[in-house]
């Protein structure tokens, strides 16, 4: 019986609740949802940006996985040292070319923003030509 009855008073509570004006955390979410723009110029600078972070973290897990391995031959275990270095590769492999991927994507975007604004400034300048 307890259970049914506060299960009832948080329904009704909830149905209570219910409002079809926007609230100011709705105003906030849209303002803040509005995607700006970025200049091709800088898209182009941040996909150089992730190309370099990625070749970064890729060292960084090679030299982590070669020192691992010296430690493990050091040891004696020759079976761990193969698999600390593998491990450290496959890490550097795995960042750099998601970084690549990711930044080569970054710009060709800005190349392309690059491309269309030529496009805008030719365009009235192939028009005065063409009139005279």
């Amino acid at each position: 019986m307890c259970f049914l009855a506060v299960t009832f008073a948080f329904g009704v509570y909830g149905w209570s609740q219910s409002s079809t004006n926007p609230t100011s955390a709705d105003a906030q979410k849209t303002t803040s949802q509005v995607k700006k723009k970025t200049a091709p110029g800088k898209e182009i600078g941040k996909g150089g940006e992730d190309i370099g972070k990625g070749v970064a973290r890729g060292t960084g897990a090679l030299a982590k996985g070669t020192a691992s391995s010296v430690g493990n031959l050091a040891r004696g275990n020759v079976g761990g040292a193969g698999a600390s270095l593998g491990k450290g590769v496959g890490g550097m492999g795995k960042n750099v070319a998601v970084s690549t991927g990711k930044g080569a994507l970054k710009i060709g975007k800005g190349l392309g923003g690059e491309f269309k604004k030529l496009g805008k400034k030719s365009n009235p300048e192939d028009e005065k030509n063409q009139e005279q």
